[in-house]
């Protein structure tokens, strides 16, 4: 089973390693991934981070991420929520969460969804620094590089 979510809402992530469980109750590895808002420790730290983005293009985007996961690995289920809006430091962003009958699978499932998901969803990121100063969030080399790893 395949589920994909963006969203505004945190999520529960108890509650959703349960409902993978329930869709794949055969599988043998299971591997989740929590990104949060990471506070950096400079002089004007980040206080929160706003996500933008067009609805449709970007549930389409995910989906076809974790269609191509499941085509590449033997998924028995994976899972991807993405939260959209205004975000505070420390809280969660993104969760991601695969199912296998192995457990090389799902952690090589998961690991490609995180690193493309990071370079190909159609996200656009601004930083709040407590100064009040807002700046949009450039995309990294390193992330590309990592993201292009898998083609």
């Amino acid at each position: 089973m395949l589920f994909v979510s963006v969203q505004n809402e945190d999520f529960d992530l108890s509650g959703e390693y349960q409902a993978l469980l329930a869709a794949a109750p055969e599988a043998g590895g299971v591997v989740q991934f929590v990104g949060r808002v990471r506070p950096d420790h400079a002089a004007d730290p980040v206080v929160a981070l706003e996500l933008e983005h067009y609805p449709a293009m970007t549930q389409a985007a995910l989906q076809a991420l974790v269609e191509e996961a499941c085509e590449r690995w033997p998924l028995h289920s994976a899972r991807v929520i993405h939260r959209v809006g205004r975000i505070a430091a420390g809280e969660q962003i993104v969760l991601v969460t695969v199912a296998a009958a192995h457990r090389d699978q799902a952690f090589q499932g998961a690991r490609f969804l995180i690193d493309k998901l990071k370079t190909s969803a159609p996200f656009w990121k601004k930083e709040h620094r407590r100064s009040g100063a807002v700046a949009w969030v450039q995309a990294k080399a390193a992330d590309d590089q990592i993201a292009s790893g898998w083609d």
